[in-house]
């Protein structure tokens, strides 16, 4: 099963139609450009692509900024992570979520 399928697969799972799946973001791929960057990720356009997958399932286009932003600093997510602000807090969690899903559907 590709990587796409199995995703489609878990939107229509969570309840998600294909409106969803359609609406996905189009904007900037910032994670992937990161992760690329990255000394983990540089030269795995696949596993990269597969993180953004995760990334447009789980947050906003804010939320992705911030998260590409930690690939740069990441001490600054240790920052977010520990900050006392219900934003952060709630940012925290949705980028947990992220987390776990690229790491669901990004194992190889």
């Amino acid at each position: 099963m590709t990587r796409s399928a199995v995703l489609c697969a878990f939107i229509g799972a969570l309840g998600f139609g294909i409106a969803t799946v359609l609406a996905a973001p189009a904007f900037a791929e910032q994670i992937e450009r990161a992760c690329m960057k990255s000394e983990r990720g540089a030269g795995n356009r696949a596993l990269c692509g597969c993180i953004q997958d995760a990334a447009n399932m789980t947050l906003s286009a804010s939320d992705q900024r911030l998260a590409a932003s930690f690939f740069v600093d990441p001490h600054k997510a240790q920052e977010v992570r520990q900050s006392s602000s219900r934003r952060n807090e709630a940012f925290w969690t949705r980028y947990q979520n992220f987390g776990e899903t690229a790491e669901t559907f990004c194992r190889s």
